[in-house]
């Protein structure tokens, strides 16, 4: 069901304390930890801690935990210092576009020039 914890998914399990992550914010609707295949100084995932497959499937859901998403993305940003040179948020949605963990997240880069366009 949309919105329930899933068995197999990663970031649900990672909510749930099951997997270890280097966490540095949560909230009572996010989670944000480092990415462990960096590909910037600043490389931190932001996930809700609802599942939903993709971000416009959690914006279509429950647009308030999206817009609790791209907050936190900010605030981490913020925290680790990215914002002084600016920073990029990535939603990645389907395996044509990088997707691997089909759970609702955004990618906070930065930390280094970040060249347009990506990819």
């Amino acid at each position: 069901m949309a919105g329930e914890p899933q068995a197999d998914c990663l970031f649900c399990k990672i909510v749930a304390g099951d997997v270890p992550a280097t966490v540095v914010r949560e909230t009572a609707t996010t989670v944000a930890f480092r990415d462990i295949h960096p590909q910037a100084p600043t490389h931190v995932l932001v996930i809700p801690r609802v599942h939903y497959p993709d971000a416009a499937s959690l914006a279509a859901a429950e647009p308030q935990v999206a817009a609790d998403v791209l907050a936190e993305a900010g605030a981490v940003a913020a925290a680790e210092k990215a914002d002084a040179t600016g920073y990029r948020i990535v939603f990645n949605t389907g395996s044509g576009a990088g997707q691997t963990v089909f759970h609702a997240h955004a990618h906070l880069l930065g930390g280094r020039g970040l060249n347009w366009p990506p990819g």
